[in-house]
């Protein structure tokens, strides 16, 4: 039988849904949960970290890393967080239209006549890589007689996109030209904030304060500046001018384990489960597609109603560890499309609708998306952005 924590559990979440008209119960199967009270404490946190008159840009692209675009946004904003940084005009779109007002950065790049008379009707705010880019946005917002805030992008070594550091000053000054444009920021991005060896990072700021230097000769105004990610945020207070551009460390984790604790972070995101069979099996079975994993000896296995298809890597199949009523459980087998196993002999009790934790606090246990990324060799980025939507969003 369940416990009976566990059956109030489950009644609660059955019939609240029952309540609002919904046919399955968003817990029935696999979900996410985002607890919306560890972004607002994240937020807080950041904002206490930086220099004096510096705001925060929350960046939610890739549907806030996963967490859900909209849940987020709002709730850094109440937080304290002043912008929004995405990366494509749809996702700005969809922030427009759930009435989010604050000011929106479009990270990526725009080409066509097309594109800017979107960013013009929602009130986007698109970056600027180089000077033909420029030409057509002017020429677009003449046609529809509106002027559009800009960003201009410096490339400093990323080497991705942006107008070469050198000819910063130039390139401000043909957009200061140009009709129905204004300049509200310039910006580059670092790429190996992250490292402990902050020789790269330097070099970096070093030739951004060199064109921020070659643009203040111009004698035009200055606009407002931004340099700082995550990493550069908890790291170097010095990369904070008017405001940093925050993705990782709005989520709850730190760039690189040598930034731990620069702040304090609350992880945002736990992925659960339910089990949805338990089974014995003798000694010398092989479990899941191409038997990876034989018995040595008889095993209790319990069927998880979740796998790749949901966002779980294969490559963790056999590696990766859960949580169930605070004991650390291993995966056996190959992870499938939907399921995945375990091997929960050490619970003899245990009970199908039972939850299991893939991400998260499960006891005195905790499962990050750094565990995984480690495992994988990747990053815990690509971890969080592999979530897939047939797994509910549970905001608390």
């Amino acid at each position: 039988m369940l416990s009976q924590e566990s059956s109030l559990k489950l009644q609660s979440n059955r019939s609240s849904l029952q309540e609002s008209g919904a046919t399955v119960p968003l817990r029935e199967r696999a979900w996410v949960e985002i607890d919306r009270g560890a972004i607002a404490h994240n937020v807080r946190e950041l904002k206490h970290h930086l220099q004096q008159n510096c705001q925060l840009m929350a960046v939610v692209k890739a549907d806030a890393y996963g967490h859900g675009a909209i849940a987020v946004a709002e709730t850094a904003l109440e937080a304290g967080a002043s912008w929004l940084g995405v990366a494509t005009i749809p996702e700005g779109i969809q922030l427009r239209e759930a009435g989010i007002e604050a000011p929106i950065l479009l990270l990526g790049a725009v080409n066509s006549p097309e594109q800017i008379q979107a960013i013009a009707h929602w009130h986007l705010q698109p970056t600027l890589c180089s000077a033909k880019q420029a030409l057509i946005v002017s020429e677009t917002l003449s046609e529809l007689g509106k002027t559009l805030t800009v960003h201009l992008k410096l490339d400093t070594g990323m080497s991705r996109l942006g107008i070469p550091w050198q000819e910063g000053a130039e390139f401000f000054q043909q957009v200061s030209h140009l009709p129905h444009l204004q300049i509200g920021s310039i910006y580059s991005h670092l790429a190996t904030a992250d490292s402990p060896d902050p020789q790269i990072m330097n070099q970096q700021h070093q030739r951004f304060q060199e064109a921020i230097a070659q643009i203040k000769a111009t004698g035009l105004p200055l606009p407002k500046l931004h340099l700082a990610n995550s990493a550069a945020t908890l790291c170097d207070r010095s990369c904070h001018y008017d405001f940093v551009r925050v993705g990782l460390a709005t989520y709850g984790l730190y760039p690189a384990p040598h930034l731990q604790g620069l702040v304090s972070l609350k992880p945002v995101m736990q992925v659960r489960a339910r089990i949805t069979q338990i089974k014995t099996i003798p000694a010398g079975t092989g479990i899941s597609y191409g038997y990876q994993y034989i018995t040595a000896q008889e095993m209790t296995v319990a069927v998880v109603g979740i796998g790749y298809a949901d966002g779980v890597p294969r490559n963790l199949s056999n590696k990766l560890h859960v949580g169930i009523r605070g004991q650390r459980i291993p995966q056996v087998g190959a992870i499938t499309m939907d399921q995945l196993m375990l091997d929960v002999s050490s619970i003899p009790d245990l009970q199908v609708g039972e939850v299991v934790t893939l991400l998260g606090q499960d006891g005195q246990n905790q499962f990050t998306a750094d565990d995984w990324a480690d495992t994988l060799g990747t990053i815990s980025w690509e971890i969080l952005c592999s979530f897939k939507h047939r797994l509910p969003r549970v905001t608390r």
